[in-house]
């Protein structure tokens, strides 16, 4: 009997200890998740594993978005109906050079596109799920009102599609992202974006508008481990990523990716926090923000913000006039973040005014040149 009973409680601790598996099939991975973990969320396990044969998936050549890839502000002044297309693909692309990762993405991009309709529209979004991807997939926008934000209607298996016709009916700047399954997962691995309902009387012109995102990458590799690497499921719950970057990869937005503009130009930046785990501090070293839109509310702008914070899973919107040539960074100013690529460019040409900014510039390394800044 007491052989029977030390039996039992080996064969029960190692259930406890051992990882939940996903096969690569067509069907979410609740089906193969483990129901004796620890898990309290309503959603699927977190903790899985898969096995990802690359050569299975597209590789793209550079899984980022550019900034500067935002629909131009609309000049209508009626309302009307929208139609928004988005694909649920799973690819091969780099987190850095000789870094591969298997993305879950929108459109093939980490962040999915810049979507951008009125206040009072009416969209109808289309959502297809390619044949081969491994989960269902699905979308919430948080400019949505309604059961799961869209989640409730947009849940599409692999090779299927499904429409969500919403109002959108509060002006501000908005994430969205899949939610299927074990949400969390679903982001960490690039499904996310941002979403503008722009007021019925408009934003204020500038010159210049830059799309900008943070999210964070779970890797079984450490990091900066050549490669592919696979999602690790247990650094995700204990809010661990060895990757935080803008635009989906190290080095998005800098060198061909980074912002340009010129001096006298007003710029606004959309900037959003894919999560899952940490709140952004974001900064641009060398300049003040005119006017920050804190969450995103676009009523009760602040004035004269050196940092401000965006939240996992929120948004906010900054203006500033650029007054001297150079290389502004843009950072998390959590700024060990730097190191795990949380970092870009915005350049600015023009002529210098030395009553503004003077002394010796020739021993300063430029950003591009060097990571390793201080401030």
């Amino acid at each position: 009997m007491q052989i029977k009973k030390i039996v039992l409680a080996t064969l029960m601790a190692s259930l406890i200890i051992a990882p939940a598996y996903a096969n690569e099939k067509k069907a979410h991975h609740s089906k193969h998740s483990s129901k004796s973990m620890t898990n309290f969320g309503p959603g699927d396990h977190y903790a899985h594993s898969m096995k990802v044969n690359p050569a299975k998936f597209v590789k793209v050549d550079d899984i980022s978005r550019a900034a500067s890839d935002i629909p131009q502000p609309l000049t209508r002044n009626k309302s009307k109906i929208v139609e928004i297309n988005l694909r649920a693909v799973e690819v091969i692309g780099e987190i850095a050079d000789r870094v591969s990762y298997h993305y879950w993405t929108f459109n093939k991009t980490v962040p999915g596109p810049f979507l951008r309709v009125r206040e009072g529209d009416t969209v109808e979004l289309n959502l297809h799920n390619e044949k081969n991807s491994t989960h269902a997939h699905g979308i919430d926008l948080h400019a949505v009102t309604g059961p799961g934000g869209g989640m409730a209607v947009t849940k599409v298996e692999p090779g299927d599609s499904k429409t969500l016709r919403f109002k959108a009916k509060t002006a501000g700047l908005y994430i969205y992202h899949c939610a299927a399954g074990n949400a969390a997962t679903h982001i960490a691995n690039g499904m996310y974006g941002l979403i503008l309902v722009e007021p019925k009387k408009g934003l204020s012109k500038v010159d210049h508008e830059f799309y900008v995102m943070q999210g964070e990458l779970f890797t079984k590799g450490r990091l900066g481990k050549k490669g592919f690497q696979k999602f690790d499921s247990y650094k995700m719950i204990n809010e661990r990523p060895e990757y935080i970057v803008f635009n989906g990869r190290t080095g998005a937005l800098t060198n061909k990716g980074q912002l340009q503009t010129k001096v006298g130009d007003k710029v606004r930046l959309f900037v959003g926090n894919a999560g899952v785990s940490k709140i952004s501090s974001f900064h641009v070293i060398g300049e003040i923000f005119d006017t920050v839109y804190p969450e995103a509310a676009l009523k009760n702008p602040h004035k004269n913000v050196q940092t401000t914070l965006v939240p996992a899973g929120g948004a906010t919107m900054v203006e500033f006039e650029v007054d001297y040539p150079g290389d502004y960074v843009l950072v998390d100013h959590a700024l060990t973040r730097i190191d795990r690529g949380a970092w870009g460019i915005l350049q600015v040409s023009g002529v210098t005014d030395a009553t503004l900014y003077s002394g010796d510039l020739a021993s300063h390394s430029e950003p591009n040149e060097s990571m390793h800044m201080s401030h």
